[in-house]
């Protein structure tokens, strides 16, 4: 049997996914393409701490954000007619949603079938980068999340 410490995990073991479809039929579809991937935890921490704590903090954790920030090579189809649909979907969720259009739900999870795997609804910032004649088209997203993230099964786990 091995030991937890023999491989060291990569970066590009994260795999984010998409819901083109509705909450009651999903369709969960890969965003490819991506070059960086950054999840972030945020606690809110309050000041508890009183008189009877003879001048030592004490703090509460009373809230939870989660965010991640990825950045993808733009994918268009052959003949330059049409961008990857997951991308679009990005894209104009961002640009054009409002109210409950301004909200999409997502996935990510370990590409290995590892148990980190979670679901939650992020509100999306989307911003090209520009760049010189010889650049990739790419952009960076950035998905809030909006309400609870659930922690799931894996669907990638064997």
């Amino acid at each position: 049997m091995s030991t937890p410490t023999d491989v060291t995990a990569l970066a590009r073991r994260w795999r984010l996914e998409i819901n083109m479809g509705t909450v009651d039929v999903p369709d969960w579809q890969l965003c490819p393409a991506i070059v960086e991937f950054q999840p972030e935890f945020e606690p809110n921490f309050e000041d508890s701490g009183t008189y009877d704590d003879e001048g030592w903090d004490d703090s509460d954790k009373t809230g939870m954000g989660w965010k991640i920030t990825a950045k993808f090579n733009r994918k268009k189809s052959a003949d330059s007619t049409i961008y990857h649909p997951v991308h679009e979907k990005l894209r104009t969720t961002a640009l054009l949603g409002w109210g409950a259009d301004s909200k999409i739900p997502v996935r990510w999870m370990d590409r290995d079938g590892m148990p980190e795997a979670y679901q939650g609804n992020a509100l999306v910032k989307w911003a090209p980068e520009g760049g010189e004649k010889n650049d990739l088209d790419q952009v960076e997203v950035e998905l809030t999340g909006s309400g609870k993230l659930l922690e799931i099964d894996n669907p990638l786990a064997a």
